[in-house]
């Protein structure tokens, strides 16, 4: 059996009055559990911006080139890209990295999609697992 790992999270917090696009993309970026208390500099909400930016162009960028870009180590930006692959937001194609959809409102639906697709196998498995429990 093979498996493949993606982890979806979704924080669900107050949608607050908005007066920036930055402060859209934090709430957005937040939402989507790429903040934690150990990332002080945001080093993920970065990178996640430039990739967004990047996206627009319908470019691709290396782990290094994101490093010089931002300032951060290859360590740092290697360790949240490889959050951002497992969380199925980005993909890695000949060690360049790009958003996996084109927009932010398609990475939306595309979540939705892999959300949906979890719930029916576990909704499968447990009807299985009742059934043979005799519930």
């Amino acid at each position: 059996m093979t498996f493949i790992l993606q982890r979806i999270t979704v924080v669900r917090t107050r949608r607050p009055e908005f007066d920036s696009v930055n402060e859209k993309l934090q709430w957005f970026a937040g939402t989507l559990g790429l903040f934690n208390l150990r990332d002080k500099d945001r080093s993920c909400f970065r990178i996640f911006i430039e990739l967004v930016k990047m996206g627009r162009q319908h470019e691709v960028i290396s782990s290094d080139d994101l490093a010089n870009r931002l300032g951060l180590t290859r360590g740092t930006v290697v360790h949240h890209l490889n959050k951002l692959i497992e969380a199925g937001i980005i993909v890695n194609t000949r060690n360049r990295y790009e958003l996996r959809v084109d927009s932010l409102h398609s990475l939306v639906d595309m979540i939705e999609d892999d959300f949906k697709k979890t719930c029916d196998e576990l909704r499968t498995v447990a009807e299985d697992i009742d059934s043979q429990l005799g519930l």
